[in-house]
């Protein structure tokens, strides 16, 4: 089929059915749009992906804050800062043994 008679005969179909034709063109048309545009469909679905991760981020934020709050609460008793110094600096008392494993 060539595309002389493709073209005939789609032409034909038009002609034949006009106003078929125009609400099947509106309706694509409609769709694109739907889709397509700056506040369609797709770009609704990548918003709300970003604004599901973004709350999550808000989430750990404000877990790491009030770990932080609670940590800065106890930074004057004797027991934390015996923890801190044996935890960050390897310290020990008069007669234990140190072991340190490193993961490699």
């Amino acid at each position: 089929m060539s595309l002389k008679h493709a073209l005939n005969m789609f032409w034909g179909y038009v002609s034949t059915n006009p106003k078929k034709f125009f609400f099947v063109v509106l309706a694509v048309v409609f769709v694109i749009w739907l889709l397509f545009d700056d506040y369609g469909l797709l770009t609704r679905i990548s918003m709300e992906s970003e604004h599901r991760v973004l709350l999550r981020t808000q989430e750990e934020g404000q877990q790491r804050i009030l770990r932080n709050e609670e940590r800065i609460r106890h930074a004057a008793d004797p027991d934390s800062i015996e923890k801190a110094a044996r935890e960050r600096y390897n310290f020990r008392r008069e007669g234990e043994r140190l072991y340190i494993i490193s993961e490699e």
